[in-house]
């Protein structure tokens, strides 16, 4: 089981040995630590806690930071906990060069949020006429039935919050790293906004061929 947690930078573009450009995700992962170790024997399932990005004493409450103080980790603003056995022990840190290049990996993250919006930029809706007195606009019109089901469809496409969801975008292809600055580089794009935590795990089956 391989996982670690990330912070999105940005994105940039690097070139392979062919001179073939590819765009690539920056993303920041130094400092990681293994908060807490689970067995099958104490807890009843294998998984280990990790915490990323330190946090200011203030902020952590009191519980948390004797969970913290228990493993001698530093608080952490972000604690994830990965299932799946590990020879990794509390306390111990997460290497960043984790995934060798070229090996393929799940990210999630949270989209950026968009607010709440009409079902031309939500679903893609044309709209209706823009000339001759018409009235439609942008508007999804009718969205009801006959008198038989009598009712609005579970699951119609309708104004409302877009974005600001957990998005997993599978089979990324890890392009290199860079252990003394903390950094890996991913093949596309991933989900979020520049700032936003990561969670970069070892993909599972067959993957998909990335662009």
């Amino acid at each position: 089981m391989k996982a670690i947690i990330g912070k999105k930078i940005g994105m940039t573009q690097v070139f392979d040995e062919a001179g073939v450009m590819i765009p690539v995700t920056v993303i920041h992962a130094a400092g990681c630590r293994v908060v807490q170790k689970k067995t099958q024997e104490t807890d009843g399932y294998d998984a280990i806690q990790v915490g990323y990005d330190p946090a200011r004493l203030k902020r952590v409450t009191k519980p948390r930071q004797g969970h913290f103080a228990k493993s001698g980790v530093a608080p952490t603003r972000m604690l994830v906990e990965f299932r799946g056995k590990s020879e990794l022990e509390a306390g111990a840190e997460i290497p960043v060069d984790l995934f060798e290049a070229g090996s393929r990996v799940d990210i999630v993250g949270t989209s950026k949020g968009k607010g709440f919006q009409g079902v031309v930029k939500r679903h893609g809706f044309s709209g209706g006429p823009a000339t001759h007195g018409s009235k439609t606009g942008r508007i999804p019109g009718s969205i009801g039935n006959s008198a038989y089901p009598g009712r609005v469809i579970k699951g119609k496409k309708l104004p409302g919050q877009m974005g600001n969801k957990r998005i997993t975008v599978r089979h990324i292809t890890v392009v290199g790293s860079d252990a003394e600055q903390g950094l890996i580089w991913v093949r596309g794009a991933v989900p979020g906004a520049s700032n936003g935590y990561l969670v970069i795990r070892e993909s599972g089956g067959k993957g998909v061929r990335d662009a």
